[in-house]
């Protein structure tokens, strides 16, 4: 199981991934680095969010585990 840790640097380096993928679609689809940086932004918290709390939910699921 992950560490509360290693889920928040897994989720800051998705988010920064995103980030920079969204703000390019955001960018090529309204020609304007303003608003396609907004959508990247709040792409951005609300993908962050997302994915810890997806994170830790299924670190807390033990269906498909190996027990060793």
């Amino acid at each position: 199981m992950d560490t509360r840790a290693r889920t928040l640097v897994k989720s800051i380096l998705w988010t920064l991934l995103g980030l920079v993928v969204m703000a390019v679609v955001g960018f090529t689809f309204t020609g304007s680095l303003a608003l396609g940086g907004g959508m990247a932004a709040v792409n951005a918290v609300l993908g962050f969010v997302s994915y810890a709390l997806y994170e830790r939910l299924w670190a807390n699921i033990g269906w498909g585990r190996r027990h060793v």
